[in-house]
Formats: C-alpha cells, structure tokens, sequence
C-alpha cells in the first residue's frame, strides 16, 4: 500500500512538472568567457551586484579577472565570501544582509555547489522576505522572480547551473535539505575550463563523480524524458572519457572544457528527473559528519546501484551499451554488472575510498527516518526501499 501512495504521488508530480515554467540558462561558454560577463551585466542595465563565493576561491585568485573587467564596466559590487562546504543558513543571512544593505539588483554564484546554494538561497529570500528558508524547504515554496542570478562554476560536478535546487544545512538540527522550484534556475551560466584547472585532483575527481551520480539517478529512475535520457546518457559518457584525464593531467583544456559540459548536461537532467537514495543518504552524511557531496556520491553510488539489483539491470545495461563498456557481454545482468564494476574501478584509480568512515551507530536510526522522509514518496526511485532497506545500506557503505 505504501508504495502505490509513493507511486500515485511520484506519478501526479510528473504530471504536474509538464505545466511548471521550466527553462535553461543562457550559456556563455569557452576559455575567459568570464570576462564576456560584466558587458552583458551592464547591457541588462544592472548596476550594482552581491558576488557570493567562499574563502579558497577569493585566496586563488580566480575572480581577478572578473572584478577587472568589473571594474572597467564601472559596475558596484560587494563580495560575500563567507561561505562553507554545506552552506548554512547562516551564510544565507549574512550575504541577504549585504545585498540589502548595499541595494544590490543582481547576485553572481562564483564557485562550486556551496557557492551557488548559498546565492540562490539569498535569492529566494531578496524574492521572499517574508519568508525564511525552513519555511521555503521543499517543493515550490519560492514562486516569485528571484533577482538576476548569474552562475560562474569552478567544478565540474553540481550542475547547479542548470538546477531548481539550493540545498542547505542547519548545523544545530544537523540537517541538510532543499529548496526546490524552477525559479531558482540560474538565468545565466558562464562555463569557462580555465576556471577549472586550478582545482585539485581530489576535488576534480569527486566532483566529477557528483555529475555521474546525477545523471545515472536521473536515468534510472521513473521520472526521465526524452531529454533527460539524451542528458544522461551523453553525461555519462562523457565522465567515462574525460573525468580520469582531468584528474590526473588538470591542464588538459579539452578534458576540462568536456566535464564542464558533462556537469551542466547531468544537471539539466536531473533537476527534470529528479535523484534517488544516493543523494537522500549523502545528504544525512553532509548534515552530520559534514562530509563533501560528491565524496558521499561517489562511495554511495555503486552500493546503492548493487541494492537495487534487477530493477535497474536494463537502464544500466543501456548506459552500459552507449558508453561501450563491456562490448563482449552477453546478458542484460552482466552488462549492468560491468557498469557498476566500471564506477567502481574509476573511483578506485581516483584514490576514493570504497566506504565511509566515522559514522556512528547511535546515529544512523535518525540519518535512516530523514533519508526516507526525503527520498519517499517524492524521489522516482526504480525501487522503493523501507526502513529496513535503508538501515541495511547504511550498514553496507559505513567502514
């Protein structure tokens, strides 16, 4: 009975998602294509922006040409670079305070995923201020124009770029959940590679594999179109071919520039498609022990993916056969075998650990309660998992 409900739910929201005003980004793409951005700022007649970045990218050094060109286009702008890994809403209120403050009309997301939550988290309440952000979780919640949002990435891993979602952290309840609605889709996206080649291997590869957790969920689930497939299944390959080259040699613009497009196609796929238990449980991992997205993604991704079993042997075999991963398999099984092997050799060669250290017993009953109530009954999973499936996953991923 209480899988119909999630199915009958899952099924009515996919109906409901075909009326929502779903759009994409404009894309500015290409090597120093950062430096097009503050032209087209002061063509849209916006004259004073609130840059949201953190403290590693402001010491990189990666802005600097950016606010020069910033700076020639006499265009006012604050920095908030306060942010953290699992932004907070803390972060949120401090940079809202700054936009305010300084009569900002327009907010550059200047970094990874972090930056970009916190920005558009400042952006739902510069839309909302009636609102805070626990009482916009969820699903559509916003649904007012937020201001101009121009996102700037500097991995290749959220697609945030192309996202709904601002996923945030309370640090005094030790959760970590989304706000969710078409509102928050950047308007612009700059994707420039050389704003990449400084991040470190470790960085490069987990977030990488935050993309392929993004699209492999989107593809294996219930809720994926004729885009999202085409999304997906390009993404996919393109990490397959790209993400070990980037790791290992970060100067290589061409693999730089093609994870950069893998991160954006994942992220147009998932945020139609939605996620699954993947990303439910490495939230609970974030919100707890702070641990980084795509690190959570990575180890969880083929644990999760071995779970499911047959209910996902024929999309994986299919991603399998467009990504030409074992050619000379004969079966559906082994084909999906051979891909979840593949995921697995990657992030072996890539120095990511097989399983999660550090998580204690006494809180996995309460990471187990919030991984549910956010998967069910709202994620298209392939397969609906219990209680007990999830305290059984958490028993497989943890050292």
């Amino acid at each position: 009975m209480y899988t119909l409900y999630c199915r009958l739910y899952q099924q009515a929201y996919r109906g409901a998602a075909y009326l929502l005003p779903w759009r994409k980004p404009e894309l500015i793409t290409g090597e120093n294509s950062v430096e097009e951005l503050p032209l087209l700022i002061k063509k849209e007649g916006i004259n004073s922006v609130l840059i949201v970045t953190d403290k590693g990218i402001a010491s990189l050094g990666l802005m600097n040409g950016l606010l020069l060109q910033m700076d020639a286009e006499r265009l006012t702008y604050k920095v908030y670079d306060k942010t953290v890994p699992n932004p907070t809403i803390g972060n949120i209120e401090e940079a809202l305070r700054i936009y305010q403050e300084n009569k900002c009309e327009a907010i550059i997301a200047f970094g990874g995923g972090s930056a970009m939550d916190c920005a558009k988290g400042v952006g739902a309440r510069a839309a909302r201020p009636e609102k805070t952000i626990p009482q916009m979780k969820g699903q559509l919640k916003v649904r007012k124009r937020i201001p101009t949002l121009f996102a700037i990435p500097t991995t290749s891993g959220t697609g945030s770029e192309a996202t709904v979602a601002a996923v945030i952290s309370n640090p005094e309840t030790h959760e970590k959940y989304a706000v969710n609605d078409p509102v928050l889709i950047p308007h612009y996206a700059v994707l420039d590679p050389l704003l990449t080649v400084k991040l470190p291997p470790h960085f490069t590869s987990t977030t990488g594999m935050d993309a392929m957790t993004h699209a492999v969920e989107a593809y294996i689930g219930r809720s994926r179109t004729k885009e999202t497939i085409q999304c997906s299944r390009e993404a996919i390959t393109l990490i397959f071919d790209n993400l070990y080259e980037a790791y290992s040699n970060g100067e290589s613009i061409p693999a730089r520039t093609n994870m950069q497009k893998a991160s954006y196609l994942a992220g147009v796929a998932f945020t139609r498609a939605y996620v699954g238990y993947v990303h439910a449980i490495a939230h609970t991992l974030g919100g707890f022990y702070s641990i980084p997205h795509g690190l959570a993604n990575a180890i969880i991704l083929p644990h999760v993916l071995e779970y499911y079993g047959d209910s996902v042997h024929k999309q994986l075999a299919e991603l399998a056969d467009s990504a030409g991963i074992c050619d000379a398999c004969d079966t559906t099984e082994q084909k999906a075998s051979a891909f979840i092997e593949r995921i697995k050799k990657l992030n072996e060669d890539m120095d990511i650990p097989a399983k999660v250290s550090g998580i204690a017993e006494t809180d996995i009953p309460l990471m187990v309660k919030r991984a549910l109530a956010e998967a069910n009954p709202l994620y298209p999973v392939p397969r609906i998992l219990t209680e007990k499936d999830l305290f059984e996953l958490y028993g497989l991923i943890k050292e």
